[in-house]
């Protein structure tokens, strides 16, 4: 399955076999990012060395190895990256037989980020940084004490909505 996935760059299995050969693949993946000679017959020991086989014309043309991808394309694509080479993708489709769930085990290419920036986070530390100004804000009485003559002339900050309908919020 790793020289599929080495060979195709995505396959389609279930998740169990997925989650099983990722870490294989990501290790192998390492050591072609190296690239010397010993890390090449490691992965050669590992992973076996079979031949690339397409058909053109209805002929076989061996378009190379197995290894020979790994650390000539795969190896420089994923230099600057720390980890995390391949992405697991479940799909709605069920295997027959045994009605096993499918998923696609793909590597990822060289210009997809680590991961997607979380929103929420930022949100929560917003919210917190609001709260604590306003907690602050609370906690001084004596600013407010300073000027009071501005906080009589200032008009009050609600206005009156029309009689007609309510405006949604969203």
């Amino acid at each position: 399955m790793a020289q599929s996935l080495i060979e195709h760059e995505t396959i389609s299995t279930t998740v169990q076999k997925a989650k099983e050969i990722k870490p294989f693949v990501e290790r192998l993946i390492t050591l072609a990012k190296k690239g010397k000679l010993e890390h090449r017959r490691r992965a050669i020991s590992l992973l076996g060395n079979r031949s690339i086989i397409a058909y053109e014309d209805g002929e076989p043309v061996k378009k190379g190895t197995i290894v020979g991808k790994l650390f000539s394309e795969l190896g420089p694509r994923y230099l600057d990256r720390q980890g995390g080479y391949t992405r697991i993708v479940k799909l709605s489709l069920r295997r027959l037989g045994d009605n096993g769930e499918l998923v696609l085990l793909q590597l990822l290419g060289a210009d997809e980020p680590l991961k997607r920036p979380r929103r929420g986070a930022s949100k929560r530390r917003a919210r917190r940084r609001v709260k604590a100004s306003g907690q602050a804000a609370t906690t001084a009485p004596a600013a407010a004490q300073t000027a009071p003559e501005e906080s009589a002339t200032q008009a009050p900050e609600t206005v009156a909505e029309p009689a007609g309908e309510p405006e949604k919020q969203s």
